[in-house]
């Protein structure tokens, strides 16, 4: 059966690294703990002293003076893994940690999951074909010799890199390493670990690399673990559950995730905040447990982003505005059928087209598949369309040679409503105003990946709460925008109401319109 060894670097709160050890030691799993040589030597004593008499404890021999993106963090773990290979020969794998992480899986879950998984954990992707890394330098971080720390010499870190490149002192990459990038927390298998030990008492050139890389936590071990082991050994993965908000901090989990964090395809989550005291108390008893059953949803990432976002108005930096571009055309008439229920407006204008002839076109904002004629690339993504809106609903006008178009928008495109809606040309808006079950809501909610098949029953029942409110202030915006000329249907309205408004929208006869409300049965599901 699976032994973990946790490779534990720490720097700060004493009680909880002393609790973390106790908890994740308890089932017969080590720990190897290297706190930061730049912390607290009171901090330091008081865990020794605590955990001396744990068997399943023990210290890095030294302590690193750590500093972020530097050399210094490699440098501790390699201490961290030696003392782990000499002080627990029955451990199987060995699994980097923070002083932040829990685990949100039981300790018999993480020990069955690695034994039926018989491969490293480990991130690592090609460091230059990836786009692993989304600013700042890339190639720099290893072509130039990085001898001070961005953080704190930023002056001395960019003269130094300035003027190794005015002087051209290129260095070249170790020839027969392919450059991986990725996370710094993985599980990694004993033999593994052996197999970098004794592939750096060859390889010295590579450590001297690796001391002067900028960052190389995120490169050194991915590097030589894809070096050194099979492909089909390594799942480029982390086991660590973490997400990071849109400005690149981590996002700090609070006591009411607990059953998010359960029913995520991880062992252990990154970062469990300190005041979140429930939540680290039931994670904390969670571990130690026996036979619980885990729904995996897995839904995390989309549900914290969605959650995130709401009531933004705007973007981050600045409102969002569209691109200025020339009119649709005066002699134009655009017609929008807005409605969340997306079945409901594409079978509604697919029914108008049949009478008037006029092009539908679904979703096309919002629905990547939805079926457009090649435009020379402009519909290829959604992306584009978007970006480019208006020369694309020229290209569409122009392509059907007609003078009427007839598309779908979802309530959430407001600003290309009112894009649209500032243009010379004519413009109708029909608001189909749809009320909403539960089953709608989670419908919506899997289709959109804010929820998952085996999303439990607790997250869901917090969670509908949100997506209700959230459909109800996207109508509400549209209506409060108050477009000129706009017509609303909802499932409380009249006939003779909803009549006129069809009639209206589409240019339809009265006749037309009755017998599309009567057979059409708008809001029927």
């Amino acid at each position: 059966m699976a032994k973990i060894a946790y490779i534990l670097l720490c720097h700060k709160d004493p009680e909880a690294i002393i609790q973390q050890a106790e908890r994740l030691t308890a089932v017969g799993d080590y720990m190897v703990i290297h706190f930061d040589g730049r912390a607290s030597n009171r901090d330091f004593e008081e865990i020794r002293a605590t955990l001396k008499d744990n068997p399943n404890v023990c210290f890095a021999r030294r302590r690193i003076k750590c500093g972020w993106g530097e050399w210094s963090l490699v440098q501790a773990t390699l201490g961290a893994l030696e003392a782990a290979l000499e002080t627990f020969p029955r451990a199987t794998h060995f699994y980097m940690l923070s002083g932040d992480c829990m685990a949100i899986k039981t300790a018999q879950y993480a020990h069955d999951f690695l034994d039926r998984n018989d491969c490293d954990f480990i991130e690592s992707f090609d460091f230059f074909e990836s786009n692993w890394i989304k600013t700042g330098m890339v190639e720099d971080r290893l072509i130039y010799r990085h001898y001070f720390n961005e953080r704190k010499h930023k002056r001395l870190f960019e003269f130094s890199h300035a003027l190794q490149k005015k002087l051209g002192l290129q260095r070249a990459i170790p020839a027969d390493l392919q450059m991986q990038i990725g996370s710094q927390w993985w599980c990694l298998r004993r033999r593994t670990i052996e197999a970098i030990f004794s592939f750096l008492k060859k390889r010295r050139d590579v450590i001297r690399f690796f001391r002067t890389t900028w960052i190389p936590d995120e490169t050194f071990f991915q590097t030589l673990v894809r070096h050194l082991i099979p492909s089909q050994e390594i799942h480029s993965r982390t086991l660590t559950f973490l997400m990071f908000t849109d400005y690149g901090m981590p996002v700090n989990f609070y006591n009411d995730h607990y059953d998010l964090l359960l029913g995520q395809d991880f062992l252990f989550a990154r970062k469990i905040s300190p005041e979140a005291k429930e939540l680290r108390r039931r994670l904390g008893r969670l571990y130690m447990a026996e036979d619980v059953e885990f729904q995996i949803s897995n839904e995390g990432r989309n549900l914290y982003r969605f959650l995130a976002g709401r009531g933004r108005n705007g973007r981050r930096f600045a409102p969002r505005f569209w691109e200025a571009e020339s009119t649709l055309g005066r002699e134009r008439v655009l017609v929008m059928v807005v409605c969340k229920k997306w079945h409901l407006a594409k079978r509604l204008v697919e029914r108008i087209h049949k009478i008037t002839s006029v092009p539908a076109l679904g979703y096309l904002f919002h629905e990547a598949d939805t079926p457009l004629p090649d435009l020379g690339g402009i519909e290829t993504t959604l992306d584009k369309r978007n970006r480019h809106h208006r020369a694309l609903m020229r290209m569409l006008f122009d392509h059907y040679d007609s003078d009427r178009l007839m598309v779908c928008i979802d309530p959430s495109g407001l600003e290309l409503i009112q894009d649209f809606a500032s243009d010379r040309s004519t413009i109708r808006l029909l608001h189909l105003d749809c009320s909403f079950s539960d089953a709608d809501l989670i419908a919506h909610a899997e289709r959109s990946g804010l929820v998952g098949t085996q999303t439990p029953q607790q997250t869901l029942e917090r969670i509908l709460p949100s997506i209700r409110n959230d459909i109800l202030y996207e109508s509400d915006r549209i209506r409060d925008a108050d477009f000129q000329g706009c017509h609303y249907i909802s499932e409380s309205g009249t006939a003779d109401s909803d009549v006129t408004a069809l009639a209206e929208v589409f240019g339809l006869s009265r006749q037309q319109a009755e017998e599309i409300y009567r057979d059409n049965g708008l809001f029927k599901d």
